[in-house]
């Protein structure tokens, strides 16, 4: 999806365990995240609960992109991870190059409970994030609400910073051109590129970490840009000249799925049901700005009403937004579309 959207600590990919979550006498499972704040926001939220209810050890790794170190097991025919939190795409690849488990969702009735859209046959949605527009309040004359207003440089002057990167950047660029979000997909990628091409311009920088685009917005180098919400969310707690909105924002997920012939399946598979069931789902933004990947989570009244209106799989907040279609970017097309964006930086 990105290398990767928070800007996050890496760990061992293959030397070791970073840590446990809990330490019990039952079975185990090592479980891969992307490490940092995220990591511990979830270790507090999900993994350590998860782990007391079922009786077992979870151990844990952090790398920042999972995929080479999954194929790297497969090919050794040792795989020593079971659970891994990933981009959807990454599970849609390996589930494609037979790295990945297709998942028997009899055995997870709580993932199956999760929209078919926030599935695939091989994973589930385990938390979600927005690519927002954030921006100044005081620089500002007028308050950007679409990529519309994002593109229109006569009525809302002001310096801009987009992302380097074509997901997600591509998604806005066509409903800048006004293709409504439901009709993004298949993306066309002619018509995003010939919108990008008017705004360039007027890109004062084009962000390839989620901590630059903070410090972008933080420092005022840049009046509206695209960021991650939960980059902005802690620049606005810095700064309260700094707001993002969800209109028009890509909703996007990622998503546990397990490594094909995982050593411990049958943990893996108790686990992955506990870490999806919507009471520990609901822990999750007690402890960083991100959604649950389970809906139900917002009905166990563990997430107050002014908590959701926060977070971006929210349903009401979720309506603002497109759903990133991971398929279409794990498709021959979407890798086309990646090769097109190095030539158009380049121009």
């Amino acid at each position: 999806m990105k290398a990767f959207k928070r800007g996050l600590v890496s760990g061992s990919a293959l030397v070791g365990i970073t840590w446990a979550a809990t330490a019990l006498a039952g079975g185990q499972i090592t479980f891969v995240s992307q490490g940092g704040a995220y990591q511990e926001a979830q270790t507090k939220a999900i993994l350590d609960p998860a782990a007391k209810q079922l009786g077992i050890t979870v151990n844990q790794d952090s790398i920042p992109d999972a995929y080479p170190a999954i194929k790297a097991q497969a090919s050794a025919g040792k795989p020593i991870w079971d659970v891994i939190d990933t981009p959807t795409s990454n599970c849609l690849r390996g589930g494609k190059e037979g790295l990945v488990e297709k998942l028997d969702f009899s055995k997870l009735p709580n993932a199956a409970s999760i929209p078919a859209e926030y599935r695939t046959p091989y994973s589930a949605a385990y938390e979600f994030y927005s690519s927002v527009i954030g921006y100044n309040k005081k620089t500002l004359k007028k308050i950007p609400n679409s990529w519309k207003d994002f593109w229109d440089v006569k009525d809302f002057p002001g310096t801009r910073a987009l992302r380097n990167d074509p997901q997600t950047t591509l998604e806005a660029a066509l409903m800048a051109d006004g293709v409504p979000r439901d009709k993004l997909y298949p993306l066309d990628v002619d018509r995003a590129f010939k919108k990008l091409a008017e705004i360039k311009p007027n890109i004062a920088v084009w962000w390839t970490s989620g901590g630059q685009s903070a410090q972008l917005l933080h420092d005022g180098e840049v009046d509206m840009e695209m960021i991650w919400n939960g980059r902005a969310s802690t620049v606005a707690k810095d700064n309260p000249d700094i707001a993002f909105t969800y209109n028009d924002g890509l909703l996007q997920d990622t998503q546990l799925c397990m490594v094909k012939n995982a050593p411990n399946m049958a943990d893996a598979y108790r686990f992955m049901n506990a870490a999806l069931s919507p009471d520990l789902q609901a822990n999750l933004p007690l402890y960083i700005d991100y959604g649950p990947g389970n809906p139900a989570a917002f009905k166990t009244g563990k997430i107050t009403p002014q908590r959701a209106a926060q977070l971006p799989s929210a349903p009401a907040n979720a309506a603002k937004q497109a759903l990133l279609n991971e398929e279409w970017w794990a498709s021959d097309a979407g890798i086309a579309a990646r090769a097109r964006w190095l030539k158009f930086m380049q121009q």
